[in-house]
């Protein structure tokens, strides 16, 4: 993997090098000449070059103490040489280079390097040049350029933020390859090794053939008869696109050339895709055509991301923060996004249905998006999504295709253990990888389970965690079996991945869990036409069956409510109405919970939407009391315990959970990460092995009217203070609530992942009455 170079270089303390030779002043030679000067990496620079007035203007400027067409006249005493020439022109170099160490002005052990755009050519010269390779030589390629050449365009933070690649050569001395890595760092660009002949082939596709191609079109459009206006009114992408035919075009030339091979090959394939889709408009071909597209558009910015572990959706820095005001009232009426569970089903089953499957209400947000990358790397065809509506073309059960590249699943868990389910029973190996947060998640719960139906799957390190390599059914040479197994705690995820491996499994197989968990699996299967057996706490599944297309309509997510269910019960003279939101029972202890604690919740206009029981929520502002929380209605609540917690606070008395450890292995530990910041805003709690104790301050918030009875007049129950909220979108959003209540303002850092699951929710909170001011951090 590539890390990211440092924006701000760390220097050696002294020179690296005596004397630097470059052999060449375009501008990538001088640009690195120049950032060698400005860094003191060299106690002295010279430079060879044909150009008499660039080593003028050089020498004159100070950068070079000194410059010639001749080698022999300034090569004395370097120990590094930078080759910087037209890749033709390299091995004539290398001639000169053996005649001053065979006169004994280079050391035999000097540092030769290159800044090339091909490898194996200048390893060719060097042989052909020299009887054995030198052992200095470190062929190098930094991935850098502008539209500007020669010494004039040169740029000293050129290679700042880029790669440079080097081909560490078994010939070559080890200190030689840590000086030239230590020189490149030091100038502000990130290292990485790699073979030769993969530079090539990479670099062929990548650059090579881009640029061939700009040339190309270029050289087409100015043979037109009507090539003026061809020119005039060419729009900002044929700008951008052919930007790069200003290039040099002897250097062009020779690279085409030099790397002959690798680019002939990219031509090829590039044809084949270029008759395909020649091809696809011929026959208008609308589906394979839209899919093409949607995948090409989709992987240009899936790379992006998972290179740099990023989120899909526009966050600008991973330093995001919340500034909130305190009020103290919400009123309105309105809609929550979709439900982020059934969004993510939806586009598991409706890839492996046969026929078309409409999807409406879909969420828009970072973990549902990594689930419909997933589907899109394998193959399948999905337009949108477009304001919450996806057409999704199924492939049907042995549809799906092997990525080229692993499955980056972002920060969603759902993502990577449902799938883990639907890729163990596959023809194919897969990989599924996360950011950096999921990948501390543990994954032995599903990896287990899976092995047990037969599964060869493979978790990293001690703990058990992703990446997750999986074997596919062709390399283990039988199918998966069904199994009966017992939850050790209720999990919707690990039974949704065992029963959607089960679709697979020879016999049947079943679940059974200690109490009741979310059942959007069960519902949606039986939704796409597959049978589901249900009886009490045990869910079976039978193999060898199908699923058909339909329309899917998704409810708004109840978790996603419960930010603002809180917020309406703790502030004063509130009254919110949430818009056709599912209440699945298996999901509504949140409801429960509330009701316990005496929340004004009323429920109306309900209906079912997809399957999915949904109506209209409405609270008013009450005066809630702590309670004991049943450990039956922790399953149907797991989620939505962060803003429990803040309704908890602003009970009168002691609220108490217990058997919810869990909650301990989400995107973090959400019992500790509570704990520590409502200690911040002036709760008191305590810390449970399962659990958490919070003693309540509606005490401190409520007032008698004049008939003598309790009233909320939203008195401050929490200070102001700083929240970290470790990159939990729950926590951040928990603790923007508990700004109704806050007599100071509350900053909340760590919030950009708020769109994993509630796109828009800080607008939305502005809407209805909060004061939240979003801080980019960039």
């Amino acid at each position: 993997m590539i890390s990211q170079a440092p924006s701000d270089p760390i220097l050696p303390t002294k020179p690296l090098f005596k004397q630097v030779c470059v052999i060449g002043l375009g501008l990538i030679g001088a640009s690195l000449a120049q950032a060698i000067k400005d860094h003191g990496l060299s106690t002295r620079l010279v430079a060879v070059d044909n150009d008499a007035p660039s080593l003028a203007e050089a020498t004159k400027q100070g950068l070079l103490s000194a410059g010639s067409s001749v080698l022999s006249d300034v090569v004395l005493g370097s120990d590094l040489i930078v080759i910087a020439v037209p890749v033709q022109a390299v091995q004539a170099v290398f001639m000169d280079i053996k005649i001053a160490m065979d006169n004994g002005q280079l050391a035999t052990n000097c540092i030769i390097t290159d800044v090339c755009s091909t490898k194996v050519n200048v390893i060719d010269a060097a042989k052909t040049v020299f009887t054995s390779l030198p052992v200095g030589l470190v062929p190098a390629h930094p991935i850098a350029g502008a539209e500007d050449s020669g010494y004039q365009a040169r740029r000293a933070e050129l290679f700042v933020n880029h790669s440079v690649i080097i081909c560490e050569l078994p010939t070559t001395n080890a200190t030689a390859i840590t000086k030239l890595r230590q020189l490149w760092e030091a100038v502000g660009a990130t290292v990485m090794a790699m073979a030769a002949d993969h530079h090539d082939s990479i670099l062929a596709h990548t650059s090579h053939l881009p640029h061939l191609l700009a040339f190309n079109l270029v050289e087409q459009l100015a043979s037109h008869d009507d090539n003026l206006d061809m020119f005039r009114y060419a729009a900002g992408g044929f700008r951008d696109f052919t930007r790069i035919a200003a290039s040099d075009p002897k250097m062009w030339h020779d690279i085409f050339f030099a790397n002959q091979s690798a680019v002939v090959s990219a031509l090829d394939e590039y044809s084949d895709y270029l008759q395909t889709i020649r091809q696809l408009i011929i026959d208008q071909d609308s589906t394979a055509l839209m899919g093409l597209l949607g995948r090409a558009q989709a992987a240009r910015r899936h790379f992006g991301h998972m290179l740099a572990s990023t989120p899909y959706t526009d966050t600008p820095a991973m330093s995001a923060s919340y500034i909130i005001s305190p009020s103290n009232t919400v009123v309105g009426t309105i809609a929550i996004p979709g439900d982020k569970s059934i969004s993510h089903r939806s586009i598991m089953l409706g890839s492996l249905a046969e026929g078309v499957t409409h999807v409406t209400g879909f969420l828009e947000g970072e973990d549902a998006l990594a689930t419909l990358q997933a589907f899109r790397d394998m193959g399948v065809t999905i337009e949108g999504p477009d304001k919450g509506q996806l057409i999704i073309h199924g492939v049907g059960m042995n549809g799906l295709k092997p990525s080229k590249t692993p499955l980056y699943m972002g920060n969603s868990g759902t993502s990577m253990r449902l799938l883990s389910g639907i890729l163990a029973a596959q023809a194919f190996d897969s990989v599924l990888v996360g950011d950096t947060s999921l990948n501390k998640r543990p994954m032995e719960r599903v990896a287990a389970p899976l092995r047990a139906m037969g599964a060869v799957i493979q978790s990293t390190g001690h703990s058990g965690t992703s990446p997750l390599s999986i074997t596919g059914r062709d390399n283990v040479g039988k199918p998966l079996h069904g199994i009966e197994y017992a939850m050790p705690v209720a999990s919707a995820q690990i039974k949704s991945c065992l029963l959607l491996a089960g679709l697979w499994a020879e016999g049947t197989t079943t679940v059974t869990q200690p109490e009741v968990s979310r059942d959007h699996t069960e519902r949606m299967l039986s939704a796409f036409g597959y049978k589901v057996k249900v009886e009490g706490n045990r869910i079976s599944v039978e193999g060898g069956g199908k699923l058909t297309g339909g329309d899917i309509a998704i409810p708004a997510d109840i978790s996603s409510a419960a930010f603002f269910m809180v917020a309406a019960a703790i502030s004063q003279d509130s009254e919110l109405t949430l818009t056709q939101v599912g209440i699945n029972p298996t999901r509504t202890g949140i409801i429960d919970i509330l009701k316990l604690m005496q929340a004004d919740i009323t429920l109306s206009n309900e209906t079912h939407v997809g399957g999915e029981p949904v109506a209209d929520i409405t609270i008013r502002g009450s005066n809630l009391i702590g309670i004991e929380i049943p450990e039956a209605l922790v399953p149907l609540a797991i989620d939505e315990f962060p803003v429990l917690f803040i309704a908890a606070s602003c009970a009168k008395g002691r609220t108490v959970l217990t058997g919810a450890k869990e909650l301990r292995v989400k995107e973090s530990d959400r019992i500790a990460v509570m704990a520590e910041g409502l200690q911040t805003l002036g709760v008191e709690c305590t810390v449970t092995e399962d659990g958490l104790i919070i003693e309540g301050k509606g005490i401190e918030g409520q007032s008698s009217n004049s008939a003598g009875s309790q009233v909320n007049n939203s008195l401050p129950v929490f200070g102001g203070g700083h929240i970290i909220s470790h990159h939990d979108h729950r926590i951040a959003m928990s603790f923007a609530v508990a700004s109704l209540r806050a007599s100071k303002q509350i900053t909340i850092e760590g919030v950009e992942t708020v769109n994993t699951s509630f796109p828009g929710f800080a607008e939305l909170a502005n809407q209805i009455g909060l004061s939240i001011q979003v801080n980019s951090g960039a």
